[in-house]
């Protein structure tokens, strides 16, 4: 598990311990169980202890050996939200369907539609899938599908466009997707795969090992079934004009390295307009793996490079210190692995 939560903090993908056995968040404190308690009183995390489920999820090295070191014995959960994933979880429950119109929220099934046979979740995803010409997540072969030890899918993909995806709970009377489809997003978390519990173990299926970006059209079906949050957004926020001189000044050369660098730092000073919700862990992973692939390439110092990262991220989040650390090197580790040339992309 200690394996498992470390390369999961690879992919930034911030971690919290799963109960040894279950599949829920592990607890801490005697007061985590009061009346009136929540995470925001909670002195759990800043004494760095678990506590709250996927609100002390981290990417601290640090803090994961030592919970993990110590207690090898908890799964690992991953805290959707931060880590900008949209995961569809393929429910397979022995259950009785509801009536047609709750099979597919918003979409009316004609009565002499056969739906003889149908029983679960893969089923009704199917539908929605063939209704838009489309291939199911559940046969999506391109992202990271994890099989779960009741039959069921986690499909999982990666959030590009900022907007925060919430949860949903498939066979509820709420948002939802389809009947036993649900959503993991912001204010939730997934099992990761490799964790094993009681029932067995989450296994990866087929050979993709990383999410792919969240397909248009699945977007566009979770906009439709109200999984954005009410729209109170408030008014953009300036970019720091010391965040766009730093962006000036990594693509000040003439060379394509700079340029191509000024290009991603660009794309996470932007999230310096908006409070939270911008996808700023996901870009500036981006930003640190181009830079990796940069150096690795001879086009840029490995100095040069964790300076501009460094100094745009700051200035973009400040206060965030550690986390900015944590993203930069895995993101520069993972693109020292593979060389960029400049020329083959923007």
């Amino acid at each position: 598990m200690l394996a498992t939560a470390r390369w999961c903090a690879s992919q930034s993908w911030p971690v919290h311990p799963l109960s040894p056995g279950r599949k829920t968040p592990a607890g801490n404190c005697s007061a985590c169980r009061q009346p009136g308690h929540t995470h925001r009183d909670c002195e759990c995390r800043a004494a760095g202890r678990w506590c709250h489920g996927f609100h002390a999820a981290t990417l601290d090295r640090a803090r994961i050996d030592q919970w993990w070191g110590r207690t090898p014995e908890p799964g690992v959960g991953v805290a959707c939200g931060p880590a900008g994933l949209v995961v569809i979880d393929i429910d397979a429950h022995p259950q009785t369907p509801p009536a047609r119109d709750q099979l597919l929220p918003g979409i009316p099934i004609a009565d002499h539609v056969d739906l003889t046979g149908l029983a679960n979740g893969y089923h009704t995803l199917g539908i929605l899938a063939a209704l838009r010409g489309t291939t199911s997540p559940a046969d999506d072969e391109t992202t990271l599908r994890v099989r779960t030890p009741s039959g069921g899918l986690h499909v999982w993909y990666r959030a590009t466009d900022g907007r925060r995806w919430q949860c949903s709970t498939g066979s509820g009377g709420g948002r939802a997707l389809a009947w036993q489809v649900d959503v993991r997003a912001h204010g939730g978390y997934i099992i990761a795969p490799g964790t094993t519990t009681s029932a067995g173990t989450y296994t990866p299926l087929g050979e993709a090992r990383e999410p792919a970006p969240l397909p248009a059209w699945l977007a566009q079906e979770l906009q439709r079934t109200d999984h954005l949050p009410a729209p109170h957004i408030p008014a953009p926020r300036p970019v720091p004009a010391r965040a766009r001189q730093a962006v000036v000044a990594a693509g000040g050369g003439r060379d394509r390295a700079t340029r191509t660098l000024a290009t991603v730092l660009a794309e996470v000073a932007a999230c310096a307009a908006v409070a939270e919700g911008a996808g700023f862990s996901d870009k500036l992973n981006r930003a640190a793996f181009t830079a990796g692939g940069l150096v690795a390439g001879a086009h840029l110092t490995e100095q040069a490079a964790e300076q501009a990262l460094r100094e745009v991220a700051e200035m973009t989040r400040p206060g965030q210190e550690r986390r900015v650390e944590q993203i930069i090197r895995n993101g520069l580790a993972a693109g020292a692995r593979r060389p960029l040339d400049p020329g083959s992309r923007p």
